[in-house]
């Protein structure tokens, strides 16, 4: 869980500052997108990309604190790693196409670690020592079994 915070802190802060630069550009260049307000879209920019940045590193605090806990995050905290993950995947999809292999190669570490973090969860929440405990009172077929109705076993006769 710790090498995706870091990774999803890495992966914040970068897509922050590379918008802030793109809003910049935009800004200083007065490009226009089909006669769009040059200020509104470096705005814009400048928003979605603090946005994204914040939500990522929002994740990654709440990973690194389940990690340093060693317990499993909340039902929320669940939901953003399954999202952030299933972003990834997309934003992976798609970036192979329109960036590179090199791109889709680090999304796909990301969505590695997150997709291992979510399979750390259940680890986290199964109590130790309580798998595989047989105290005589569970039978093959269930609590209260004790074996007489399964298949092979000698029934006891009448007296």
């Amino acid at each position: 869980m710790i090498a995706a915070a870091v990774l999803l802190v890495v992966e914040g802060l970068g897509i922050a500052g590379l918008t802030w630069v793109l809003g910049i550009v935009v800004d200083r260049q007065d490009m226009s997108l089909g006669g769009s307000d040059p200020g509104v879209m470096s705005v814009g920019s400048w928003v979605l990309g603090g946005a994204t940045g914040l939500f990522l590193v929002g994740v990654a605090v709440m990973l690194a604190r389940a990690a340093l806990r060693e317990t499993s995050p909340g039902r929320l905290g669940q939901v953003l790693t399954v999202l952030t993950a299933v972003v990834h995947g997309l934003l992976g999809a798609i970036a192979v196409g329109l960036v590179g292999w090199l791109a889709f190669t680090g999304l796909m570490l990301v969505l590695g670690t997150l997709v291992l973090s979510i399979m750390f969860f259940d680890d986290v929440d199964a109590a130790p020592g309580s798998a595989g405990k047989d105290d005589g009172s569970q039978g093959p077929d269930g609590p209260g079994d004790s074996g007489a109705h399964s298949p092979g076993a000698v029934k006891p006769s009448p007296a």
